[in-house]
């Protein structure tokens, strides 16, 4: 199994760790080292993360308050978002397309 960012997952790793790196020099490495062994923990469990959508996940970084939002497909876990905990929760749902149910709902006559 590989795992591949989103070029927009990788802008948002790249901001974080910059902003951190900012806030005290190191920090930034330490944010993109923790990144790093999530995700390569998710290679060896794909199915680890809590289920947010169809073929959706979520996993949360320990010391910083980012999630990754990951999608499973074949032998691939594509890396969709690095998003912070408490800013704008699901902002990232508009960059994946979810499946359309093949079911209808039917209205109650009235």
């Amino acid at each position: 199994m590989k795992c591949i960012k989103a070029p927009a997952a990788e802008t948002e790793l790249t901001d974080a760790a910059a902003f951190y790196d900012a806030q005290r020099p190191g920090l930034g490495n330490r944010f993109i080292s923790e990144f790093e062994r999530v995700a390569a923990i998710l290679v060896d469990n794909p199915a680890l993360g809590t289920r947010v959508g169809a073929n959706l996940r979520t996993i949360c970084l320990n010391r910083f308050p980012f999630c990754l939002i990951y999608r499973l497909k074949d032998s691939e876990i594509r890396i969709i978002a690095i998003a912070h905990q408490k800013r704008r929760p699901d902002y990232w749902r508009t960059r994946v397309e979810e499946p359309k149910p093949d079911y209808v709902v039917l209205r109650a006559a009235a």
